[in-house]
């Protein structure tokens, strides 16, 4: 029972500490240099998959603004406090670097299977997409600047916007909205 709580815990602290974290300068500079740095490989790994195309949404500026401020709850916030925030160490912690690799592991093939298994419960129209190999692909380059935004600022809100900008930046203008939520005809 003392094991249950001590887990429960746990939680409780690593997801206090990581909204309550907010991150300095150096973490912001840190955070913009992942960004590119994911921007870089994953922008062409997208186009010579075929998976990206520039394709800019065309809609109404308040349905545009839905889909940023819908993206910041879900996928960015809610994602990054499941699979960074509860299974990665707070930079508080002392853990090992076997265990920080191990829950580091662990996390990232939970958030890359997570999509195609969103797919078949929830979230049906995402089918296609979410068990395209050029998406897994990405989606794990992005868990991996995710998790490293995280474990270098100890916040939940750098890595928030990595994923936040990469999810928006795709529905709005590299194909995303168009693949998730419009019928294709075949």
């Amino acid at each position: 029972m003392f094991a249950n709580l001590s887990v429960i815990h746990v939680v409780r602290d690593r997801i206090y500490a990581a909204i309550s974290t907010i991150p300095e300068t150096e973490a912001w500079l840190q955070t913009f240099g992942l960004l590119i740095l994911f921007t870089l490989i994953a922008l062409p790994l997208g186009f010579h998959s075929g998976f990206l195309q520039v394709d800019v949404l065309k809609t109404s500026w308040k349905t545009a603004l839905g889909i940023i401020a819908t993206s910041l709850i879900t996928p960015a916030v809610t994602e990054e406090l499941f699979f960074r925030v509860l299974f990665l160490p707070q930079t508080t912690e002392n853990v090992s670097i076997s265990k920080l690799w191990l829950w580091g592991i662990i996390s990232l093939v939970m958030f890359v299977v997570y999509h195609p298994l969103n797919a078949l419960s929830f979230f049906s129209q995402g089918l296609e997409t979410f068990f395209n190999s050029a998406f897994l692909l990405l989606a794990t380059l992005l868990g991996i600047t995710c998790s490293l935004a995280y474990l270098q600022s100890g916040s939940l809100w750098t890595p928030v916007v990595i994923h936040w900008l990469a999810v928006v930046v795709w529905l709005l203008f590299l194909g995303g909205y168009r693949k998730l939520y419009e019928v294709v005809q075949k």
